[in-house]
């Protein structure tokens, strides 16, 4: 089994079934990130890997901290043996650190685990904040503000996804300009 299929097979057995819109979710991050490919070169697939997995920190089979980027990183490293790059993407997805600074997590995301290189994070940040939970296109806006009522502003999440916003925003029209450049 190559990597991705691997990596479609664990995301959907972690999601499916007890966080089925989750998966939904998973799926269109990761067909987002192979309509990346142009930008992305020989790096598409590793991308498209760490969009479908990006969520499996959610998945009550792995779950312990209750912050799925720490629970998914360490899924992938302690019981998976995955490719490290993939696991640092999971890790930092979308502004993480600011979300792990909210729960008190910070010095544990950033002593296990090392930032990707900024095009890769931007990228992921953008497949999933053009994503709905749905798995459909949306806005980085849009994605935000839907963020923001799900959870209530005044929420770990809220507050943080509202901190995060001008880096989702500035890393979106990083992604969409290398997009209209190549």
């Amino acid at each position: 089994m190559g990597l991705t299929e691997w990596a479609y097979a664990l995301s959907e057995s972690l999601l499916a079934e007890p966080l089925p819109r989750r998966w939904s979710h998973s799926l269109g991050v990761a067909k987002r990130a192979r309509a990346l490919g142009p930008i992305l070169g020989d790096d598409a697939e590793l991308l498209e890997v760490a969009a479908v997995l990006h969520d499996i920190g959610y998945s009550p089979a792995i779950a312990t901290t209750g912050f799925h980027p720490l629970d998914g990183a360490r899924f992938l490293r302690d019981q998976e043996g995955a490719d490290e790059r993939v696991i640092r993407l999971v890790a930092h997805h979308s502004c993480a650190l600011l979300e792990a600074e909210e729960r008190g997590l910070r010095s544990e995301l950033e002593s296990e685990f090392e930032l990707e290189r900024p095009e890769l994070v931007d990228a992921l940040l953008f497949c999933d904040m053009t994503t709905t939970p749905n798995g459909g296109h949306t806005t980085p806006a849009e994605r935000l503000d839907e963020i923001v009522q799900r959870y209530g502003p005044d929420t770990i999440v809220g507050r943080f996804i509202q901190r995060a916003a001008p880096e989702i925003h500035a890393a979106a029209q990083r992604v969409e300009d290398r997009l209209a450049h190549a």
